[in-house]
């Protein structure tokens, strides 16, 4: 079995911005965990399966055109999750739409909380630590071009490292 997630990179120079920032914040994850929107999240799949997974994510590639992203602000799923994250302010429909195709193609289960995209800056650290994170990322913002996502895989030593990604090629 392989552990696998899917999802949108944010790009440099603001996913290592992120990335610095929560393992200031002390969050242990920071060095396993790319700066991401999620559109599959982790998911045990079988390796003989992994063929067909590559297969169904490039079939929602090809079928998707790029789009505009802009991220700005935080927010918190606070008191029901600790965690707080960068907000997606543009692409939300979107990367809605991309991520009900990408479950649909694989065959994924559906998501244990709605769906609301989202980039994680901290979890599971105290209330202080959570705090400080909502705090020093509130006037973060940036904008990009979506123009891929990619297909994760968990390594227990380095963490989530990307394996395939795939152009968004559609015409909308």
């Amino acid at each position: 079995m392989t552990q696998i997630g899917v999802a949108i990179a944010v790009p440099e120079p603001y996913g290592s911005e992120l990335r610095r920032t929560r393992a200031s914040l002390g969050d242990p994850q920071a060095a396993t965990v790319p700066s991401h929107v999620t559109l599959l999240p982790p998911d045990d799949v079988g390796d003989s399966h992994l063929v067909a997974v590559r297969e169904a994510l490039a079939q929602v590639a090809a079928r998707t055109a790029p789009f505009e992203m802009s991220l700005q602000g935080t927010g918190t799923f606070r008191p029901v999750s600790p965690v707080v994250f960068v907000a997606v302010s543009r692409g939300i429909s979107e990367t809605e739409l991309l991520a009900s195709c990408l479950r649909e193609a694989v065959k994924s289960p559906p998501p244990l909380f709605p769906f609301h995209p989202h980039v994680t800056v901290a979890q599971h650290l105290d209330a202080d630590g959570l705090d400080r994170a909502y705090c020093e990322l509130a006037g973060f913002s940036c904008d990009f071009t979506v123009e891929e996502f990619c297909l994760y895989l968990h390594d227990e030593t380095a963490g989530w490292q990307p394996e395939t990604c795939f152009r968004l090629t559609g015409t909308g």
